[in-house]
């Protein structure tokens, strides 16, 4: 399934179910089948989001942190020879969040709602 934002300020916007799923609970709106977020209610959207990215940047820094300090040189060096390892294959909440947010400033510059459908 996908999810098919639409505003007359920008160019429509789909995403897969999953990620669109958790941008709209981060929002606050209900993840249905179809649905807005008026201009009103559009700066608390942004806002949101953005304290979200903040909020999984945090724990993800937290948490390499954590994981370095765990590791012994010994295990470093193994995974030195074993070549580079990570997640460089994840797409962080401010990859999948930035076309939304963009969607958003611009709708709401252009007095338009963004609605969205499935």
């Amino acid at each position: 399934m996908l999810y098919k934002f639409k505003s007359r300020s920008t160019a429509d916007l789909i995403l897969l179910e999953p990620h669109g799923r958790r941008l709209l609970q981060i929002i606050g709106k209900e993840t249905g089948r179809a649905g807005i977020v008026t201009v009103a209610q559009i700066p608390a959207a942004v806002a949101a989001l953005e304290a979200a990215v903040l909020d999984e940047e945090r724990r993800a820094a937290a948490a390499q942190a954590q994981a370095k300090e765990a590791h012994t040189n010994a295990q470093a060096d193994d995974a030195a020879e074993e070549g580079p390892q990570g997640d460089s294959d994840v797409v962080s909440l401010r990859q999948r969040a930035a076309p939304f947010i963009d969607m958003l400033r611009r709708s709401a510059q252009g007095g338009d709602d963004v609605v969205w459908g499935t």
